[in-house]
C-alpha cells in the first residue's frame, strides 16, 4: 500500500495537471465537461499502468 502513495499518486497527480494544461492551452474548442473526462481517463489509466510497471519491493533486486 506504501508503493501506491510513494509512487502512483505523484504520477497520478502529474499526468491530470499535464493533460488539463495541454487540454487548456491547445484545444480551446473542446468543452469543458469533456476536457474532466478527459483528464479523469487519463489519470485512470496512467494510475494503473504505473501501479503495475513499479516493483513491489524496491529493497529485494534480482541479481
Amino acid at each position: 500500500m506504501l508503493r501506491a502513495f510513494k509512487f502512483v499518486v505523484p504520477i497520478m497527480i502529474i499526468v491530470a495537471w499535464a493533460s488539463w494544461a495541454m487540454l487548456s492551452r491547445n484545444h480551446t474548442d473542446v468543452p469543458e465537461d469533456t476536457r474532466v473526462l478527459i483528464t479523469i481517463g487519463a489519470v485512470v489509466v496512467s494510475g494503473i499502468i504505473s501501479y503495475f510497471l513499479f516493483p513491489k519491493n524496491e529493497d529485494e533486486k534480482e541479481d
